[in-house]
């Protein structure tokens, strides 16, 4: 009898734990997440037909747009916030092809804000950079640079990534590649020392010497991956090639080929754009002045359409503000979506909006931002924040177990001082965690690279994001306590001796490129 009773209690105590866990509010967003996705068609409509989003483009204003437009489709209201000007830009066609000694079409794009040339293009015979005694040597070197196309990045070894080399070649082999690699690395460093100037500054030297243009290859070790970022010439274009026809080119130079290329760029200067952050709103019903923000940033670099970095992170953000809306309209406090600007060039967006709008930060609840690629979500750090795990801990505990599962928590972390768009709220004192996500080759494959496109997009995994931002943010909402705000006491740094500090805000670029 007493097992009897024991069990009846358990059973008793267990269907009544089971009645309180049931929320029909979570329910109903797995059910609209699932059975109704909006992600692949607003991938779709922002990767493919707006492209990328470099900051102070025609396609960055665009996406702006469609953004609010879209969010005013779903009854949630939307604007966009202007936080300064940026060099207006827009990417043409790229043309760059060796005629001689022989006829190739190469691989390779101008970097951005980037001049463009004639509709003939500039041809010229390509170059390396001399191996040098000192800066008097190279200086009585530069005027060969003049009405020539400079490569200025090392010939790599090799093009294939060293997990490739780690599958198939010998111990031996794999060895030996890396270490001529280190040596090759570590005598072209010195010789870029020896000219006087670094990576960066030797580029304007070249230019003020009369150079053609500029040849980079920025490789990502990955197959066929380069990194995309800006140009640092001012009148000459600069085109980034990738690695295999590059170290083509470089052959061809070392072996007295003398290879000449045409590069066609028909990039167009447009003076001065505005820049801004898109911001919609879910109006709070009991505390409409504290918030909940999900935070991604809206720009990319343009060597791809910018799917992962942030594509991606936008496509959460919308889609869990879209899911709230329809099944959980009338929040207890109110729920912000950030698309913040110029991320890319050093948070100018987010830390614009910290700075513009501090009644916001003091009532933030919590920020949720996700940026760093396709993957789901798999680590939660507490930021700093000394009672972060109390609250994260009771949102996190309303996720689903196949989604939650995955994630491995930090308490209290450690406040982030750049990185994404978490760290200008943290910077303020404002509780803001940054929603990690599993790699997928991210950071060699797709993270400012030409290869950062829609089919590298992990649907299931953003899906899962979604629904996780979604709920993180309902219970935020909902929560009847306000986040502390209590920071953890930084430890003393070993190098310097003194008490780390917390970071501080970063002053934002408005007036950006020009």
């Amino acid at each position: 009898m007493k097992k009897l009773l024991t069990l009846a209690f358990l059973m008793s105590a267990t269907f009544t734990i089971s009645a309180q866990e049931k929320d029909p509010v979570i329910d109903n967003i797995l059910k609209e997440a699932y059975e109704n996705s909006q992600l692949e068609t607003l991938g779709h409509e922002l990767m493919d037909d707006i492209g990328p989003r470099l900051v102070g483009t025609p396609q960055m204003q665009k996406a702006h747009d469609w953004a609010v437009a879209k969010y005013k489709s779903w009854g949630i209201s939307a604007e966009n916030q202007q936080y300064g000007e940026w060099k207006a830009w827009e990417r043409g066609i790229t043309h760059i092809d060796m005629v001689h000694p022989r006829v190739q079409s190469l691989n390779g794009t101008q970097l951005a804000w980037n001049p463009g040339t004639s509709k003939k293009g500039v041809t010229a015979e390509c170059i390396i950079l001399p191996e040098v005694k000192d800066s008097i040597s190279f200086q009585k070197w530069l005027p060969n640079a003049k009405g020539k196309f400079v490569m200025i990045a090392m010939k790599q070894s090799t093009g294939r990534p060293d997990y490739n080399w780690e599958e198939w070649a010998t111990p031996e082999s794999f060895e030996k590649m890396k270490n001529e690699r280190e040596a090759q690395t570590k005598a072209w460093n010195e010789n870029i020392s020896r000219t006087g100037y670094n990576r960066r500054s030797i580029i304007s030297a070249l230019e003020d010497a009369g150079a053609a243009g500029i040849i980079d290859s920025y490789w990502s070790k990955g197959f066929g991956a380069n990194k995309i970022f800006a140009a640092r010439t001012k009148k000459i274009p600069t085109v980034d090639i990738q690695l295999e026809d590059y170290t083509m080119l470089y052959r061809m130079v070392e072996h007295g080929d003398k290879p000449k290329i045409n590069i066609i760029a028909q990039s167009k200067d447009l003076g001065v754009a505005p820049a801004f952050n898109t911001i919609a709103e879910i109006k709070g019903t009991e505390k409409p002045d504290e918030y909940v923000i999900l935070s991604a940033h809206f720009d990319s670099w343009d060597g791809g359409t910018g799917a992962t970095d942030n594509g991606t992170g936008t496509l959460v953000m919308m889609e869990a503000m879209r899911i709230l809306k329809k099944v959980y309209p009338n929040p207890k406090r109110t729920i912000l979506a950030g698309h913040w600007g110029s991320e890319e060039q050093g948070l100018n967006g987010s830390s614009a909006f910290v700075a513009d709008n501090p009644k916001i930060v003091k009532n933030m609840q919590a920020a949720f931002n996700q940026d760093n690629g396709t993957g789901r979500a798999v680590k939660i750090n507490g930021a700093g924040f000394l009672h972060s795990y109390d609250y994260i801990s009771r949102w996190l505990a309303a996720v689903p177990d196949t989604i939650s599962k995955h994630i491995e928590t930090t308490f209290p972390g450690w406040p982030s001082s750049g990185g994404s768009d978490n760290a200008s709220f943290v910077a303020a004192g404002a509780p803001a965690f940054n929603l990690s996500s599993l790699s997928w080759s991210y950071w060699n494959y797709t993270w400012h690279t030409n290869l950062d496109t829609y089919d590298k997009i992990v649907f299931d995994d953003v899906q899962h994001n979604a629904i996780l931002a979604a709920i993180m943010a309902y219970k935020a909402s909902e929560d009847p306590e306000f986040t502390s705000r209590e920071q953890i006491n930084l430890p003393i740094n070993k190098r310097t001796g003194e008490q780390q500090k917390w970071p501080t805000p970063r002053t934002p670029e408005r007036k950006g490129g020009m």
